[in-house]
């Protein structure tokens, strides 16, 4: 069954004076959030971007990815902090996402250095954000175990 999720847009004005009010439909979590160009292209002030939504996408969808990854090789994470960090440049004449460069921080007990690392470019490559940016965006991942504290 395939899952269908919605988000509206309220946008007064033209482009680079206008603004405008994103929601989430489905799940009703956000509510007219301000957008506007220049919080996409300048400093936020307070407002998102759709760069900025991208970028929660794609980190919560590569969490997912690589703690399922991580169960399926047997070491569970106890805690991951993922940073996306993505990229809005212009390219020729073009506004484009050009990046989405992830940053994971794990706490796996079992997990060695690179079985980590294996596993967080296996998440990269295969959670469903980082499949719909492929061929798009540049795409990264760097990955770093916590050492286990000793006590």
């Amino acid at each position: 069954m395939a899952a269908v999720r919605t988000a509206t847009v309220t946008w007064q004005g033209d482009l680079t004076e206008g603004s405008g009010t994103v929601s989430a439909g489905s799940s009703d979590m956000f509510r007219d959030l301000p957008v506007s160009w220049a919080s996409r292209t300048e400093a936020p002030a307070g407002r998102t971007s759709p760069e900025e939504l991208l970028a929660a996408a794609h980190a919560s969808c590569f969490a997912m990815a690589l703690s399922a990854g991580l169960r399926r090789a047997g070491t569970p994470p106890v805690e991951l902090h993922i940073e996306a960090e993505v990229t809005f440049d212009k390219v020729g004449d073009d506004w484009t996402v050009v990046s989405s460069a992830l940053t994971v921080l794990g706490q796996v007990p079992g997990a060695t250095h690179a079985s980590f690392r294996e596993a967080a470019e296996a998440a990269k490559d295969g959670c469903p954000i980082s499949r719909a940016l492929a061929g798009n965006v540049a795409l990264s991942v760097e990955a770093t175990l916590e050492e286990p504290e000793e006590g």
